[in-house]
């Protein structure tokens, strides 16, 4: 008899967490030239793929709204929800503005997986959301062959101290707020059903400090790092910027047992199209683990700041923009 505690929900999907995006360059297609209303209101929206959309809303206040959901990155439906609260709350941070509400998104096999299952999962985004001080007032639930979950958040933020990911400067050093990993660790999970708690624990974390402590040391640009590894995320920025990027590949933390599951095989589909996205625009004298490791679909990440944030890592620096977008060194 299968029971909620022996099923595996990594097995009840494709993919896993942010690893199952779309490829960044195959979704940059799909939205080019796709034009909505224009407003002069509108701070930030499709043009750079940032964090998340910006409207002012008045004087010194705009409103953050973003939205994030994906497949089970993790067999526990507790830890799952909460994974998944975090990593969408996390786009709010990135923009410098703190969450003031949220909505669950909930796709559910209903003749596959017992309804209890459904219920730790919103549980675990709960609490993390209350951890974050913000109110989750219902959502939406379809039947979906995959179960999917997620938050859609509305946030606030001040305009004039917004993180965004076009306004990197030359001369500043890059700071990352996470160690890297998760995701060769979490393909590790799906296959084999072990368990890396410093993964989980990771992903959990809240981003809450470390956007605060951005914009308090006078940052400008940043943007967390997700589906799309270190390597994707910081080649966005630095495009959007119009500057590039030296990298330090030594310098990157990493979670234990991350460099030990790519030895093993354990890189997911969703990385090699990150490194194969950005090559073109790159520079390495590093060898090709090493890019992989920095092109890691990573799920609820941390920050990628263009300045020094306290306690964490200097990665790198931007430098003027020349023919690469990243040179890892």
């Amino acid at each position: 008899m299968t029971t909620p505690s022996s099923i595996r929900l990594t097995q009840t999907a494709h993919g896993g967490g942010c690893a199952c995006k779309i490829p960044p360059g195959e979704l940059e297609e799909i939205v080019s030239g796709l034009v909505g209303v224009d407003s002069p209101d509108l701070l930030v929206g499709l043009d750079d793929g940032d964090d998340a959309a910006v409207v002012r809303i008045g004087p010194g206040q705009a409103v953050v709204v973003t939205t994030d959901f994906f497949t089970p990155v993790v067999d526990d439906a507790y830890d799952w929800g909460r994974i998944a609260a975090a990593n969408a709350l996390s786009d709010v941070y990135a923009m410098g503005g703190r969450p003031i509400v949220a909505v669950n998104l909930v796709g559910w096999p209903r003749e596959v997986l017992p309804a209890e299952l459904l219920r730790e999962v919103l549980r675990g985004g709960l609490d993390i959301a209350r951890e974050a001080a913000c109110p989750v007032g219902g959502g939406h639930s379809i039947d979906d062959p995959e179960p999917k979950y997620g938050l859609a958040v509305t946030g606030l933020v001040d305009p004039d101290r917004l993180l965004r990911n076009d306004r990197a400067r030359a001369g500043l050093p890059i700071s990352l707020t996470k160690p890297l990993g998760v995701g060769v660790l979490n393909n590790r999970h799906k296959s084999t059903g072990e368990v890396f708690p410093q993964a989980i624990a990771s992903m959990t974390a809240l981003n809450a400090d470390a956007g605060r402590a951005a914009v308090e040391s006078g940052a400008e640009a940043a943007t967390d790092v997700t589906g799309f590894g270190l390597l994707g995320h910081l080649h966005k920025m630095m495009r959007a910027s119009g500057v590039s990027a030296v990298l330090d590949a030594a310098a990157v933390p990493y979670l234990g047992g991350a460099r030990e599951a790519l030895r093993d095989g354990y890189v997911s589909g969703g990385t090699r199209r990150n490194l194969d996205w950005v090559r073109p625009h790159l520079e390495a004298s590093v060898d090709e683990d090493e890019l992989l490791l920095l092109a890691d679909a990573q799920t609820s990440g941390g920050l990628l700041v263009v300045g020094e944030v306290p306690g964490a890592p200097v990665i790198g620096e931007v430098v003027a923009g020349g023919e690469h977008t990243i040179s890892v060194r």
